[in-house]
């Protein structure tokens, strides 16, 4: 999953797992014992893996796991000052952009004796294994779960406009007229006066409820943005699957694609870049938007905004069918670990069918595991919310993999500040084939 902006500056949830059973006699503590330290920046995901505690007790009762959330804006900062105190987390779950930086510096260990040692199967996850693979193709990571795009509906506003939910569920898109999305998308837009985006007489300067919120974004993957549009095209962000040597921002059908996009705000019909600075979901609930392209990690909040029903989509079906950036969170084991196997029966336990689909039926995540996946799914749909969908992009194959490459942080602060002047209207289509120079000059450092 994407990493997430979490309100509160700095969150702490300690949850001691031998605090669940009574005292370890002295043999149990010699099968395996100690305190395993881990962490994510995801305070909801960190109570959704609280469910896995009783189970590993179970089979662990000498084995303590000290649970630490820390919001993302403190999260990695923290991490590389644990790195080089030596105070890291035993294990913490970390987002592909930081493989490289991570395993580079010898920061992270490769798993693959630990693997084969304790016959760990790899082959229990449908989704992420490849992603944490590094240059020296060894696997540092365990996955533990997927993220990708869908569209959130106001369906009263769709109602109104006289559209039904299957409409916006099957929306098409392209390039050249925007399909049934653009049909759509311009109806759904109103202006003060009542009159409709494709209505003679809408006035784009004076826009009360526009059709889609805002596709404009920074991020160097455009996960829910751009991305799940310009991939319905064939394209692919690398040359290569993993570890590209740039990034293919200077092809034709992305230019095609962003002009696209981007023409929505000059039409009226999408904010601009940067107009509105409240959350997606308060978008939606106070009917200023009909309709935004949010992470799949937004669904079960989403949905619940008081007196506002919202509904959920896929992303578009463009010329070669939907199709969408994925990217797969996992756990790595940092390399001053002192009690490396406690970890690792931790971390596997975590990466177990029994641990995903008991933290996996709140949907704060998409699990890797596909069982657990449908029992996230299953459990959602008797709350009445249907994730279904997301089940249909990983077993359709929509989805693909973000790739893991070298300097990831270094790419997001070179290339934000130009898809921002693009898409702000101080830089051209001109500005792509920058952005693609400076991604093969960074990735080949």
């Amino acid at each position: 999953m994407k990493p997430q902006r979490i309100a509160s500056a700095l969150a702490f949830v300690v949850i001691a797992a031998s605090a669940l059973t009574a005292c370890s006699t002295a043999d149990e503590t010699s099968a395996g014992s100690g305190t395993v330290n881990w962490w994510t920046w995801d305070e909801r995901q960190a109570a959704s893996y609280e469910k896995c505690l009783p189970g590993f007790q179970k089979d662990n009762p000498g084995i303590t796991v000290k649970i630490s959330q820390y919001g993302v804006g403190d999260y990695f900062t923290k991490l590389t000052a644990g790195f080089v105190s030596g105070a890291a987390p035993d294990a913490f779950q970390n987002s592909v952009p930081l493989l490289g930086a991570y395993a580079g510096q010898k920061q992270i260990m490769p798993l693959d004796d630990l693997i084969k040692k304790t016959s760990y199967d790899l082959k229990v996850f449908n989704i992420g294994v490849d992603s944490w693979k590094y240059t020296d193709g060894k696997q540092y990571g365990i996955p533990l779960d997927w993220a990708g795009a869908a569209i959130y509906f106001n369906e009263a506003k769709v109602t109104e406009a006289g559209l039904t939910a299957d409409q916006v569920r099957n929306m098409t898109w392209n390039p050249d007229d925007g399909g049934t999305f653009d049909d759509i998308v311009a109806h759904l837009t109103i202006d003060k006066n009542g009159v409709r985006g494709d209505q003679p007489g809408f006035d784009k300067t004076k826009v009360a409820t526009y059709g889609i919120g805002s596709l404009a974004s920074g991020d160097f993957n455009g996960q829910t943005s751009w991305n799940s549009f310009v991939s319905t095209l064939g394209w692919r962000m690398g040359d290569k699957p993993a570890w590209p040597t740039r990034f293919q921002y200077d092809t034709p059908e992305f230019a095609k694609t962003l002009e696209y996009l981007r023409g929505l705000g000059d039409r009226g019909l999408m904010p601009g870049y940067g107009q509105l600075t409240v959350s997606g979901a308060q978008q939606v609930g106070s009917g200023t938007v009909a309709m935004i392209q949010g992470g799949t990690w937004d669904a079960t909040s989403i949905t619940k905004i008081p007196g506002v029903k919202v509904g959920i989509a896929p992303t578009v079906k463009g010329p070669q069918g939907r199709s969408m950036i994925s990217n797969s969170n996992a756990n790595n084991i940092y390399v001053g670990t002192k009690n490396l196997d406690a970890t690792w029966k931790w971390v596997t336990y975590m990466g177990s069918e029994a641990c995903q689909s008991a933290a996996g039926v709140d949907a704060t995540f998409l699990p890797s595991i596909a069982k657990s996946l449908q029992a996230a799914v299953d459990a959602q749909q008797a709350q009445g919310l249907d994730l279904s969908g997301f089940v249909n992009a990983l077993n359709n194959g929509e989805l693909w993999a973000a790739p893991p490459t070298a300097n990831g942080q270094e790419l997001a602060d070179t290339i934000k500040p130009l898809f921002e002047a693009y898409f702000s209207g101080e830089r051209d289509k001109n500005v792509f084939g920058e952005m693609a120079k400076k991604t093969e000059e960074i990735l080949g450092e």
